[in-house]
């Protein structure tokens, strides 16, 4: 079954259709779920926390402060254990919350602070869902990668008639089943680098990048979510280790060259998000280096091409880059395809906002042949999507044996 020993967290909000939930987390779990439920203040004035721990079998969340959870942060244990997020029923506060990025309870609070698949079941009165504001706030939701399940439509407890309606357990229980990751690449050994190279002028001062690794980190978490084995060999980056990925850390290119390496010959898949120094310093200074009123000079030596490397040893594993451009991003991103005999290619431009140190990006998939331009969107929704088409092209490559 497909939510065979998934962790859900179900998410409870204010509101009459906070009954319903009863049900969801029985039906839930009869389809083999781990489940745990998180309840808003105004969720437990409709159904008590005792009833949802009764059907899950698991302690019920409502407070920030929670001395008994995990070093009394219970939003970072919970965001870390959840393979799935499901808001059922969600408020129309709930979802504007979200929208503006608030965290002023638990439930808010873990929307932000996990990397898991995120379904929104809104419930509430027909005029309030119809509602112009209410309807930006589902846009917006969508475009950041947030599954939003469209409400029922029928008699209201209000006594008016139309959509608004939370849909039945059987319903949403359906639809998180179809929306879980499918394991398409099962098995499989994949290595995903991510976020800048340093690049030392002297014990203070370095050359680096403004990458935030967000996008290399959304694809292993996609990656791993998608059965795959995954090493994450990562630069310097304020980020969590994604759970269920080893996490290798590197400094400068030439450490991560030679952790690619080390880790490319035992892998399947070789996904280069990383952002790489191309030139280092010729000699580094062992001492801080002082004004002097004069001109300071770095003589720069170009660093070791990664990913070249990896494609011209002797069993490369399937390669996919990533080319950030300013301008002319196909063209560029096209000459990387082949002059690196790379597999495939996610060409992104950066700029104002997208890309670098940005939660949203812009990819167009290149390879032989052919290419796809998913837009622009949430970078956990594009990483989803890139990894669903590096499996297509793997297994057709593993099939037919040709240059995917």
């Amino acid at each position: 079954m497909p939510l065979e020993r998934v962790r859900i967290l179900l998410g409870v909000c204010g509101g009459i259709a906070a009954y319903k939930a009863a049900e969801l987390v029985r039906r839930l779990r009869d389809a083999g779920a781990d489940v745990r439920v998180v309840m808003t203040e105004n969720a437990m004035r409709f159904v008590g926390a005792t009833t949802f721990q009764a059907l899950s079998g698991n302690p019920v969340r409502s407070s920030l402060w929670d001395e008994s959870a995990e070093a009394a942060m219970g939003h970072i244990e919970l965001a870390r254990w959840a393979e799935q997020i499901l808001i059922a029923p969600a408020s129309a506060d709930f979802m504007a919350r979200v929208v503006h990025g608030r965290a002023n309870d638990l439930l808010s609070t873990l929307v932000l602070a996990t990397a898991a698949p995120v379904s929104i079941a809104p419930a509430m009165n027909q005029q309030m869902w119809a509602n112009t504001a209410t309807q930006d706030n589902v846009s917006l939701l969508r475009n950041r990668g947030i599954r939003v399940i469209p409400p029922a439509s029928g008699s209201q407890a209000c006594g008016e008639v139309g959509e608004g309606r939370m849909p039945e357990a059987e319903a949403l229980v359906s639809a998180l089943a179809d929306s879980c990751a499918p394991r398409v690449l099962d098995g499989i050994r994949v290595m995903v680098s991510a976020g800048p190279t340093y690049e030392d002028i002297d014990p203070v001062r370095f050359i680096g990048n403004r990458s935030s690794g967000r996008m290399g980190f959304a694809v292993a978490i996609a990656a791993a979510q998608a059965g795959a084995k995954v090493t994450l060999v990562s630069g310097p980056v304020s980020l969590p280790t994604p759970p269920g990925v080893e996490r290798v850390n590197v400094r400068s290119a030439r450490q991560m060259r030679d952790a690619v390496l080390r880790i490319s010959v035992d892998s399947d898949i070789f996904i280069s998000a990383a952002a790489v120094g191309d030139y280092r310093v010729q000699a580094s200074s062992a001492i801080k280096l002082k004004k002097t009123g004069a001109p300071l000079v770095l003589e720069l030596v170009q660093n070791p091409d990664i990913l070249a490397e990896v494609a011209a040893s002797q069993e490369p594993p399937f390669l996919v880059g990533f080319a950030a451009e300013t301008n002319d991003v196909e063209r560029y991103a096209r000459d990387k395809l082949e002059r690196k005999n790379l597999d495939m290619i996610a060409a992104n431009q950066v700029g104002p906002e997208l890309g670098f140190e940005g939660s949203e990006n812009a990819l167009l998939l290149l390879w032989q042949g052919g290419s796809e331009d998913l837009g622009r969107g949430d970078k956990k929704m594009l990483a989803r999507t890139l990894i669903e088409r590096v499996a297509t092209r793997y297994r057709l490559k593993a099939e037919k044996g040709f240059k995917a």
